[in-house]
């Protein structure tokens, strides 16, 4: 079984009488033998007992470990499109769904990440913004594009690197009701208005490999600053996933894969 790791955070502008179950999955990086097609099946099913109300899907379905062979695009999102929520499911796109490609590439249209979740029915969010609503109350969520895209090869975590448009997100919100947004990468965070009620993220995966309390590598201009967990910071919130699946090498030293599930809204004790 998966290690869920629960959040019931309280957020500004939230009102009681929505109460909405999030799941939030992250860093699949599907691959064989490490996220083969069975691997991502059983998630599904352990997701399925969670019953949430909304899945979103932070990015990084591409790219897996060293000595593992690659999972073709329509062979992951098919087991992602088994999923299931009445307010369904929705993804952003990571840095290494943008492995191989150049910033002219996008010129010819989606890359095979986006080109999958899509044909499987998964909308995915590149700077956009949409109103849900559930039990008759409304918010927004929205969907940032990549910070990462085209960082391969370039030393650091710098600005511009990416496809994401944090303003023109957040221009298309035309009502006052609170935020959700996806952005794979946490580094944004900072620079994320009090408008935004929670921002979700992966990217981290809490650093694989954490040592005596430390993260040596955590592929963030922030270091470990938000590597992993809960962060509040004024009025806003973020929660970053540890991810599921593996980067680099296919080994977790001191952090474990896990599906996020975050409880808002309703009654508390």
């Amino acid at each position: 079984m998966t290690h869920v790791a629960p959040y019931a955070p309280r957020l500004h502008g939230w009102t009681d009488a929505l109460a909405l179950r999030v799941v939030a999955l992250s860093d699949f990086h599907a691959c064989a033998p490490y996220m083969d097609a069975i691997r991502l099946r059983n998630i599904g099913r352990e997701v399925a007992h969670l019953a949430p109300d909304l899945i979103v899907l932070l990015g990084d379905y591409a790219s897996g470990p060293r000595l593992s062979w690659p999972l073709a695009p329509e062979h992951w999102a098919a087991e992602l499109g088994a999923l299931r929520a009445p307010l369904g499911v929705h993804a952003v796109l990571g840095n290494h769904d943008y492995d191989g490609y150049v910033r002219e590439d996008l010129k010819r249209g989606p890359v095979a990440a986006e080109r999958a979740l899509e044909a499987a029915g998964i909308p995915v969010y590149t700077n956009r913004a949409v109103r849900l609503a559930h039990a008759g109350q409304g918010f927004w969520l929205a969907g940032l594009g990549d910070q990462f895209a085209f960082a391969q090869g370039v030393r650091g975590f710098g600005r511009g690197l990416g496809v994401d448009d944090l303003d023109a997100t957040l221009a298309q919100v035309d009502t006052d009701e609170p935020i959700i947004l996806m952005a794979h990468e946490p580094d944004l965070f900072p620079d994320t208005p009090d408008r935004v009620a929670l921002t979700l993220s992966g990217h981290t995966h809490a650093g694989q490999i954490r040592l005596f309390g430390r993260t040596p590598v955590v592929p963030s201009r922030h270091g470990s600053r938000y590597a992993h967990g809960h962060y509040t910071e004024g009025r806003k919130q973020l929660i970053v996933s540890a991810g599921l699946g593996y980067s680099g090498v296919p080994l977790r030293i001191g952090t474990r894969p896990e599906i996020v599930l975050i409880e808002l809204g309703g009654t508390r004790r």
